[in-house]
């Protein structure tokens, strides 16, 4: 794919469903775009950079067992969400990069009839560096109709010492406001893990544990062999296939960036600015809400 350019991975005419995906991106993977397009859409209800929407979001290979996602050496992305389309699908891959590209792929389709209650699937990526608002990071908001939250993928790097992941994820159906229906007790805790992902390794230290499950995982700690310092990057992700979250009218995810601090006192809670991108990943009922617009290039960040 050529540098700065738009490449048609597919277009296929249903009804049907895409029900799996590989692919092998070379180059930054923060800047090779993947959109999908249902029926006759103009704007893309899948828009996400490849390595996020893969969960590797840090532009390094790292392996994820997954029910929805697996990353197979050497660079082997899989993606097992089932994408029902009734008129027509169309997946193309946007090469903002200053070099080429090489690409090889295969999409993996059946032409069937979709049952009239099948959703649409979605995904959409963000990015805020540092946070707009300290200590609060939107995973998710403008959604409207109805649908089911399935999953959540963040690249997160620290920007203070310390632990940073006491932070809270709130859903806000249905015409919540103040109050979410669903809150969540901590960041790790929300990822499926315990106590900060800590265990003691043979030298007695504790540190970060990688992890990778159908559900949910810490994949990706980079470096691996320091703890609760600056600059520390985790990728994480956690897929409600079993537990998906549903709304009738609206949706809206926030997940708190929140850590320690020591005071003479003791510890108190310390908002962070850290560097956070996200994939929201929901079905629902076209006609969707309008995304906000990509990050520029030099938003978008680098992987590389």
């Amino acid at each position: 794919i050529k540098a700065g350019t738009t490449f048609t991975l597919g277009e296929i005419k249903g009804p049907g469903c895409i029900q799996q995906i590989w692919m092998t991106p070379a180059g930054d993977w923060r800047h090779a775009i993947l959109r999908f397009y249902w029926d006759d859409e103009t704007e893309p209800s899948i828009e996400a950079p490849v390595g996020d929407f893969f969960a590797c979001g840090w532009g390094k290979y790292c392996q994820i067992n997954s029910l929805a996602v697996c990353v197979n050496p050497g660079s082997a992305f899989n993606c097992y969400w089932p994408m029902p389309f009734r008129k027509k699908a169309r997946v193309t891959m946007e090469n903002l990069d200053d070099k080429n590209m090489t690409l090889y792929y295969q999409i993996n389709y059946t032409l069937t009839d979709v049952p009239k209650d099948a959703g649409y699937f979605h995904a959409q990526f963000r990015r805020e560096s540092p946070l707009k608002s300290k200590g609060i990071y939107t995973i998710l908001d403008g959604v409207k109709g109805q649908g089911q939250y399935v999953g959540t993928y963040l690249a997160w790097e620290v920007h203070s010492p310390g632990w940073w992941g006491e932070g809270e994820i709130k859903f806000f159906l249905d015409g919540d406001k103040e109050f979410p229906t669903i809150c969540g007790t901590g960041t790790e805790d929300y990822f499926c893990g315990s106590y900060n992902f800590d265990t003691k390794g043979p030298d007695g230290k504790n540190r970060y544990t990688v992890f990778s499950t159908p559900y949910a995982g810490l994949p990706q700690v980079i470096p691996e062999d320091k703890v609760y310092e600056p600059g520390q990057r985790f990728g994480l992700y956690r897929w409600h296939i079993v537990d998906p979250i549903r709304f009738e009218k609206d949706l809206r995810v926030t997940i708190q960036a929140l850590g320690w601090t020591k005071t003479p006192g003791g510890s108190r809670y310390l908002p962070l600015e850290d560097d956070i991108a996200s994939v929201a990943y929901w079905y629902q009922k076209e006609p969707h809400g309008k995304f906000p617009a990509l990050p520029n290039r030099e938003q978008l960040g680098f992987t590389k």
